[in-house]
């Protein structure tokens, strides 16, 4: 299908079905899709001996490998397969090979940075459970020396040379440290599960890691090979020049233009806001607005405006090694992509609401904290200003550009609301939504609004008809693979919003997952899930059995091969597309916002780890 074909020749259902029908096969990069389990890919190689095998060969492997750009997973994968293969290795150790891959592929730039440029993070598993003086943070465990346990080995020395020491589960939180301009590389010990994470998010993305793999990933008695750590920790190996682009350097030129250029570019932001009880009646609505505009959140969808915009501008930014690689992009440019963020961040205000939400980015949510009169009027405030962000730059940008940008915002906006007005009304009746209607849902709820962002900036180019079609698909699939994952992720403990596990599913919220297990279930079973619904047991109660339901009836497993057939329909779409700037940036959005997380929350017993030295016996 040529990418000029009208959207009309697709039917808006037919690629719901389409992901509902397919199950097996292989995504358009050869990737395996996950429907199935992976936890037979992820066993660590059981000797000493067998682990230094593998991790030799990986280096030499990885020395051929070009360095220009970071790989995504699938092509990481499939390094790792065909070195497996040439070792005549079992498949077992796909994930374990993987990440010696990855390691050697980008060691010499992390030894190549000054050790206050490093973080070394440590899992929670180091910490002793009983009697542990150290409080948790918004970046993990504060932890001091208390000789209490291992973790003080290496935090003391690592902070001797000027490390930043992390002891935090998951890549978010370090990305997000990274792209605030902190650090430029990790040092990581953690579980194969947990670095499968940090595939996802850290290394597609570009930031020079090393991972030390522990044995196991049940926390248990569970061991690491420590001389591993020692070969990296304290070796400083300087290069002449970054080998390898990523958009690092856009996602903190993203930060620096929130946290520094904020109130030169909003118009009627004070460079000295007083959000809350400090502001005056007047200046109230105004300074919460702001407030909450410029501080909370990945900030993704600004920086897929810049970065598209970026891709048919010359594609500095997908081969920039540093930020002086970046150009420097027009006040009218930044406002359009802070205009998309404001709509996005409004969208939260009234979501919150609607979903009676306490919490987000860590922090009270409005109408929680205020009112909900105080919430509505905020999330009003800021549709009006993202709209502004737009008109102020008349005379600066063409005047049709302005106009097509803003009528793909209406739109965006027009079917967000239909989206959510459709979830609404199944909830308030509570009538079961077929898997195809919830994902006609989800299609409106968040595919627009990553379309918006995309669309505003290669509109900001110049002309978008031959993208049209492509962009109207990809972002749906993208978008609905999104708010599947969002189904999945409900059902992990997500601390930074002090949210807790299966809230949708303690309110009974339409989800895919439930929509999945009304179709799937047997009458009997169909019974038991109704029974479930409408039971006025504790909570927690009904969640383990909805979980226990869940489990039986496959969902997890059908949901997460959802996501991966909406991953390969979005790589299929990028495939085809030039240039390769803009191609590029479509395999990183597809992996960064799909990348997998587990369906369910760890069952973690935090012991002391264990430690294997270079000679202990294999």
């Amino acid at each position: 299908m040529s990418l000029s074909a009208s959207v009309d020749e697709i039917p808006a259902q037919s690629t719901d079905a389409e992901l509902l029908q397919e199950r097996n096969g292989k995504s358009a990069s050869g990737r395996e899709k996950s429907g199935r389990s992976t936890s037979h890919l992820k066993i660590v190689p059981e000797t000493l001996e067998q682990r230094e095998h593998i991790k030799r060969e990986a280096e030499g492997y990885a020395a051929k490998l070009d360095k220009s750009r970071a790989f995504t997973k699938a092509q990481l994968e499939q390094h790792a397969r065909k070195l497996l293969e040439e070792l005549g290795q079992p498949e077992k150790y796909l994930g374990f090979t993987m990440v010696m891959i990855g390691n050697f592929f980008w060691k010499k730039q992390f030894l190549a940075l000054p050790f206050n440029r490093r973080m070394l993070l440590l899992p929670h598993c180091l910490k002793h459970a009983d009697g542990c003086p150290a409080d948790y943070d918004e970046f993990g465990l504060d932890c001091e020396k208390c000789g209490a346990c291992s973790i003080a080995d290496y935090k003391v020395r690592a902070e001797q040379l000027g490390y930043k020491v992390l002891v935090a589960e998951g890549s978010p939180v370090v990305l997000k440290i990274i792209v605030s301009g902190h650090i430029d590389g990790i040092l990581g010990v953690a579980c194969l599960n947990v670095l499968e994470k940090a595939i996802d998010k850290i290394l597609i993305a570009g930031v020079p890691s090393y991972a030390i793999p522990l044995h196991s990933g049940d926390c248990k008695n569970t061991t690491l090979d420590e001389a591993w750590v020692w070969e990296c920790l304290d070796k400083y190996e300087p290069l002449d020049e970054p080998q390898t682009a990523s958009y690092i350097p856009l996602m903190r030129r993203v930060q620096t233009v929130f946290e520094k250029q904020f109130h030169s570019l909003v118009p009627g932001a004070s460079e000295t806001p007083r959000a809350g009880a400090a502001s005056s009646p007047l200046a109230f609505t105004a300074d919460l607005a702001h407030d909450w505009l410029q501080n909370g959140g990945k900030r993704l969808r600004p920086f897929v405006t810049l970065a598209a915009y970026d891709a048919l501008t010359g594609g500095k930014a997908v081969n920039a090694r540093t930020e002086e690689d970046l150009p420097e992009y027009g006040p009218e440019v930044l406002r359009v992509a802070m205009a998309i963020e404001a709509f996005h961040k409004a969208s939260l205000v009234h979501d919150d609401i609607e979903d009676g939400d306490d919490f987000r980015y860590g922090r009270r949510t409005i109408h929680n904290e205020h009112s909900l009169g105080a919430a509505i009027n905020v999330g009003d405030f800021l549709i009006g200003l993202g709209y502004r962000l737009i008109s102020v730059n008349r005379g600066l940008l063409p005047n049709d550009a302005l106009a097509d940008i803003l009528d793909r915002l209406a739109q965006a906006h027009l079917k967000l609301c239909e989206g959510q007005g459709a979830e609404l009304q199944w909830t308030s009746t509570k009538e079961m939504l077929t898997p195809l209607e919830a994902m006609k849902v989800y299609a409106l709820k968040t595919s627009p609004a990553f379309e918006a962002a995309l669309y505003a900036g290669l509109r900001l180019a110049g002309p978008v008809d031959a993208y049209e079609s492509m962009l109207t698909q990809f972002c749906r699939h993208v978008g609905v693979g999104f708010q599947i994952l969002n189904d999945l992720q409900d059902w992990q403990e997500h601390a930074s919003n002090k949210n807790y596990t299966a809230r949708d599913a303690e309110t009974a919220k339409p989800t895919l997952l439930l929509a999945l297990a009304a179709a799937a279930a047997s009458p009997e079973k169909k019974l038991e899930l109704d029974a479930i619904l409408s039971d006025a047991t504790p909570p927690l109660a009904r969640i383990e059995r909805l979980r226990r339901l869940y489990q039986e009836l496959g969902i997890f497993d059908q949901a997460r091969a959802l996501v991966e057939k909406c991953r390969a329909k979005a790589e299929a779409l990028a495939d085809e597309t030039e240039p390769d700037a803009l191609r590029q940036l479509l395999y990183f959005l597809t992996d960064t916002i799909l990348s997998q997380e587990s369906s369910e929350p760890p069952q973690i017993s935090v012991v002391p780890l264990s430690i294997v030295t270079r000679h202990a016996s294999a």
